[in-house]
C-alpha cells in the first residue's frame, strides 16, 4: 500500500490556511518565550517585578499583533 498519496490528499485541504496556521503558532511561541523570560526574570529579582510585568506585557502584545495581522491579511 502506497501512503504517499494518501498524505498528499490530506495535505491538499490543509494549504489554503497553512499560513494563517503558522502565523499564529509563531505568536503562540514569541507569546510564551516572554512569559518564560518574565518568570525567570522576577524569580531573580523579585524587587523589579512591576516594571518586569510592564515589559512583558508589552512584548506579549507586539507578539500577539502578529496574529493579528496575519488573519487580518489572509
Amino acid at each position: 500500500m502506497n501512503i504517499l498519496p494518501i498524505i498528499a490528499e490530506a495535505a491538499s485541504g490543509l494549504t489554503g490556511n497553512l499560513h494563517i496556521a503558522l502565523g499564529c503558532l509563531g505568536a503562540a511561541l514569541g507569546v510564551g518565550i516572554v512569559g518564560m523570560g518574565a518568570v525567570s526574570a522576577v524569580g531573580r529579582n523579585p524587587g523589579a517585578s512591576t516594571k518586569i510585568m510592564v515589559q512583558s506585557i508589552l512584548g506579549m502584545a507586539l507578539a500577539e499583533a502578529v496574529a493579528f495581522y496575519v488573519i487580518y491579511l489572509a
